[in-house]
């Protein structure tokens, strides 16, 4: 075999796996947006998404990164706005959450997960949350200090504080809205924007 079948041949199946990969998550979001996560095993997942356990094994290794894969994988693919410049920490979360209504089982793995992530034996499930939750309070942290410049959110609060706030704020509604449909998600987190708002001028 030459150099040039050699090459070819280590190329192959790498595109391969790849494609394999992304066929199996497609396969597995459509599972969980439908059914949530419903703690199971990798095997009983592996027969509802139709394929092998060896198969879900090899490419996502336990359950806790299939969790975390399925998750990024919606949430990067979903059709995200484009928040005005001028948009507080709490609008963007209400979007979010808005939109999070719409797959409810998304929204029950990503309580699942954070959830995981405080037990040690859930490595995978604790970096996720760990880094996204330090993402997003230096995204909302910056659009504090935007709002606060443009004076839509009052001078006097800790823009770390108040991204920090939002996220527990959002996170909390979206878990009391699993739990009671009821709940009053969207003007609870439109009384935090009030709260944060500067004083009216007198004058």
């Amino acid at each position: 075999m030459t150099d040039e079948q050699l090459a070819s041949a280590a190329r192959g199946p790498y595109p391969k796996g790849i494609a394999r990969r992304q066929e199996i998550l497609d396969r597995a979001i459509e599972v969980f947006a439908r059914r949530g996560s419903k703690r199971t095993s990798l095997r009983a997942i592996a027969e509802e998404v139709g394929v092998t356990h060896a198969a879900l094994k090899h490419y996502f290794g336990s359950l806790d990164e299939l969790l975390v894969e399925v998750y990024r994988a919606s949430e990067s693919g979903g059709a995200r706005p484009r928040h005005p410049e001028g948009a507080t920490p709490v609008e963007v979360m209400r979007d979010a959450a808005t939109r999070n209504r719409e797959v409810p089982g998304l929204v029950q793995l990503y309580s699942t997960l954070v959830a995981s992530a405080l037990e040690e034996e859930h490595p995978a499930a604790r970096e996720f949350a760990t880094e996204r939750f330090a993402r997003q309070r230096e995204t909302l942290a910056e659009r504090v200090r935007r709002n606060q410049a443009a004076g839509r959110i009052r001078p006097d609060v800790d823009p770390v504080a108040v991204a920090a706030l939002a996220i527990a704020a959002s996170d909390g509604l979206q878990t009391q809205w699993l739990l009671d449909p009821d709940a009053p998600q969207e003007a609870a987190l439109a009384l935090l924007d009030e709260l944060l708002a500067p004083p009216a001028d007198p004058s």
